[in-house]
């Protein structure tokens, strides 16, 4: 991964000294809240319902285990003894003291760690692929690229003040893990007939109140001018985005209210003028970072095939999780492992103080010192071989992070929700831990198979709600939560918003509406390998709608 250079230590050293004059400034009085707020934002400190939250940037989702470590530190002394792993692949602290969070950027810091434009209308944390540089249907690691992008935006003096947030995402695979057409810029790595490295590029995607799906304008866009045509594309929106409503803002109102073709013309334009400029990426440059995101050298692990059989039917529970959580690899001889921080009737996302370390521990002895985020709240062991599973599996039994349910029913992506935000309606996190106890049954998760759960609990859509499989967003009516459902929503490469199915559901009502959502899937698929998404697409709403209302009156 990426380390600093003396730059990157000065510039994040000066930036926490100056933060820490900020700070206590507002602490005596001298600064009020209305002039603190644009300067803690810059910071990554939000002003929650109870506290302070403190946003921490994971550049595309990686760590080592010396930061994890880190991580779980600041948890213990500045926080709860836990934090929250997000949608975006960074970490909240939801509650640290406003006078202690200097010295917990200090913290950061020692470790190339930071919390900058984690907030604020800037281009936000990079993200890519969680399973980037490791997976066996990668055509290039999208790594070096999300580094280049972050060390291009990083304080970058044009874009600083955006009409609105802007979001990046990257992907090297043919699969889609990194939901690029729901970002203002989704960048999917692919090779053209002379087998030179290019990006299709997606503009206009983002999800909130009018959620809408990304248009490619640019089917090869070479290597070259990544910088270029990003440049363009940013700055075409710097000029024309809606700066006078703060809900038509982004990117995609942008798209929608100029075309998709017109938008297109003016991008090209401004990168015909930029496209020779010094923002051409030199070769020796990509391949110097790339240098930075090698595959470590695994050695040939042959005898994992034969142990892994043996374990797997002496342990029913360890075969599970084995299928479930473990992907292929591009060393036969390895596979890629997903921690699932979603164990039954717990919170989605949520780690503890003593789970970092213990994945930190597990990470530097069996998976070459790295750790990833996942957007959907998980984290990866990205090389682990396959004959070290087992003692990873028992590590994770010990802190109860074993839960062999990735990508199924139980592994639902929550928002923090009314409990801690400002801005929701409802709750996420109870509702999260009902359907997961509801539906905790190993066999019932597995005879129901893959099935996404999003929750939001209000129209900003952190839960991603509007691409989950299934989609619940939490809304306030009448001084009461109730919650909306969509079906069919999804953020991989056929990228589709959900439909909304009807009238809301109370939160004592919401569990039983998925289990006849789930029971009507069951009883419509043609056979167990037809997915809930598959069926759905298949037969549309109406057969959920009728049995979830009886009538469309009822529905209404």
């Amino acid at each position: 991964m990426y380390r600093y250079d003396e730059f990157d230590h000065a510039f994040v050293s000066e930036r926490v000294e100056q933060f820490r004059d900020q700070v206590q400034r507002r602490l005596s009085g001298e600064l009020a809240e209305d002039a603190f707020k644009p300067l803690r934002l810059m910071n990554g400190v939000y002003l929650q319902l109870h506290a302070y939250m403190l946003r921490i940037a994971i550049p595309y989702g990686t760590l080592s285990a010396r930061q994890l470590r880190m991580l779980a530190h600041i948890a213990r002394t500045y926080d709860r003894g836990y934090g929250h792993f997000t949608t975006r692949q960074n970490l909240q602290f939801n509650w640290p003291k406003l006078s202690e969070i200097p010295d917990a950027l200090a913290d950061l810091a020692s470790v190339e760690m930071h919390a900058l434009q984690t907030s604020g209308n800037c281009i936000r944390n990079v993200t890519a692929d969680h399973f980037a540089g490791a997976a066996a249907d990668e055509i290039a690691d999208p790594r070096p690229y999300a580094e280049i992008l972050r060390q291009w935006s990083s304080v970058h003096p044009e874009f600083s003040f955006l009409p609105r947030k802007f979001k990046i995402a990257v992907t090297g695979a043919e699969r889609d893990r990194a939901a690029i057409q729901v970002h203002d810029i989704g960048l999917h790595l692919k090779k053209n007939d002379k087998g030179e490295i290019g990006f299709a590029v997606y503009v206009g995607g983002g999800q909130g109140r009018t959620p809408m799906i990304a248009k490619l304008i640019r089917d090869f866009l070479p290597e070259e001018d990544l910088l270029s045509y990003t440049t363009a594309i940013v700055r075409v929106y710097n000029l024309h985005g809606r700066r006078d409503n703060k809900y038509k803002a982004r990117i995609k109102i942008l798209v929608h209210e100029t075309g998709t073709e017109e938008l297109t013309r003016q991008v090209e334009a401004e990168f015909a003028a930029l496209r020779d400029s010094e923002l051409k990426l030199p070769e020796q440059d990509v391949e110097a970072i790339a240098t930075y995101f090698a595959l470590p050298e695994l050695p040939q692990r042959a005898e994992g095939w034969e142990n892994l059989a043996r374990w797997k039917k002496a342990d029913p529970a360890f075969a599970r999780w084995v299928q479930q959580n473990v992907q292929p690899h591009k060393n036969p001889d390895y596979g890629m492992v997903t921690i699932s921080l979603k164990p039954i009737g717990g919170i989605p996302g949520d780690a503890t103080d003593a789970q970092m370390e213990a994945i930190a521990d597990l990470a530097e002895e069996y998976a070459f010192d790295e750790i990833r985020v996942s957007h959907e709240q998980n984290l990866i062991l990205p090389h682990v071989a396959l004959a070290d599973l087992e003692a990873v599996y028992r590590g994770l039994v010990a802190i109860d992070l074993a839960e062999a349910n990735a990508g199924l029913i139980t592994d639902i992506i929550a928002c923090p929700g009314l409990d801690y935000c400002a801005l929701a309606n409802a709750r996420s996190i109870p509702v999260a831990q009902e359907i997961s106890r509801r539906f905790g049954n190993p066999e019932r998760q597995a005879e129901i198979g893959e099935l996404k759960i999003k929750i939001s609990g209000c129209i900003n859509a952190c839960g991603h709600h509007h691409v989950g499989h299934i989609g619940l967003l939490g809304v306030e009516k009448k001084g009461a939560e109730l919650y909306q459902i969509t079906l069919g929503g999804s953020g991989d490469e056929h990228t589709s918003i959900g439909e909304i199915i009807g009238r809301g559901f109370e939160p004592d009502r919401v569990t039983d509406a998925i289990e006849t959502i789930v029971d009507t899937y069951l009883g419509l698929r043609l056979d167990p390998s037809e997915t809930f998404l598959a069926a759905y697409r298949r037969v549309g709403p109406q057969p959920f709608k009728t049995a979830l209302y009886g009538s469309a009156a009822e529905a209404a």
